[in-house]
Parts: structure tokens; C-alpha cells; sequence
């Protein structure tokens, strides 16, 4: 059996409620239980791995690393950001690469995403994991800073 896996924030933010991510395939936890954040507009525009893995999936608005044990983790920065088709979005890892919890992985501007008419929202989804799986789930309207402790996969 594989231990706790502590999951970090991607981005600088608040947390809010899945239920108002404005996609019903985030809100609804259809690929797995997460969290949600609000991106700060000034520091949340680095995303960071949210646990030690390996990037198994990487476009600009989204990637997904998985765990020496398989569990993976979906970051999306934003919400219909696939729209942007990369505009705006600086990769700083590839996908194969392994990364440390913590280490950058997409720059982008959460400002300009808004600008643009997209929500800046950034689920942070437990792929695969069970319903009720998570713990240490920090709180909505907790603030966060990029790498800090969002919730852990038991």
C-alpha cells in the first residue's frame, strides 16, 4: 500500500469551492476530487509541479504529473485557455521530464486570461483517486503561496 501523498498549490491564490469552477467537468470532480484556486494576478503566474513525478502530459494550459506510484495530478490554468492554443504560455519543463514538487513548470499571466474573457481559475485535480480520498484539504478562502500545502491523496 503507498503512503500519503501530499499535494501542493500550483499557483499563488486563494482556494475556492470546486463546485464554482465554471466547467462542469472540474465542478462536478468527473476525472477525480481536487481543489480550486483563485490565481493572485501577480504572483500567480508561475505553476509549479504539485508533487515529485514524472510530467506524463504537458500543453501549455494544462499538465499532469504522476508519482513514482502512479498517482497523477491535473493542473489547468484556466478554464477554456485551450482556446489560447499556447498564446501566452511559456513552458519551462517537457513532457518526460522529472520534476520536484515545487519546480516551475508553465509562466503565464492569469491577468491576460481574464482579459481575454476566460476564467483564470486553476483546478487542481487528484486523477483517478476516490471520492473522499483527500485530506488536509485547505480551506476555501484559504490564500496560498505557489508550493504550499493544498491536500494530500491517502
Amino acid at each position: 500500500m503507498t503512503g500519503p501523498l501530499p499535494v501542493l498549490s500550483p499557483v499563488a491564490g486563494t482556494v475556492i469551492d470546486v463546485a464554482e469552477i465554471p466547467d462542469p467537468v472540474f465542478s462536478a470532480a468527473l476525472v477525480g476530487p481536487g481543489s480550486a484556486l483563485a490565481p493572485d494576478p501577480v504572483t500567480g503566474g508561475t505553476a509549479v509541479s504539485p508533487i515529485t513525478g514524472v510530467v506524463v502530459k504537458l500543453h501549455p494550459h494544462a499538465f499532469v504529473v504522476a508519482s513514482d506510484d502512479g498517482r497523477a495530478v491535473l493542473v489547468h490554468l484556466g478554464i477554456d485557455t485551450v482556446e489560447l492554443h499556447g498564446d501566452g504560455f511559456d513552458l519551462l519543463a517537457a513532457e518526460g521530464d522529472r520534476v520536484t514538487a515545487g519546480q516551475p513548470v508553465v509562466r503565464w499571466d492569469p491577468t491576460a486570461v481574464r482579459a481575454g474573457g476566460r476564467s483564470p481559475v486553476v483546478p487542481v485535480v487528484a486523477l483517478d483517486a476516490e471520492p473522499g480520498s483527500l485530506t488536509d484539504v485547505a480551506a476555501v478562502g484559504t490564500v496560498v503561496a505557489a508550493a504550499d500545502g493544498l491536500f494530500t491523496i491517502a
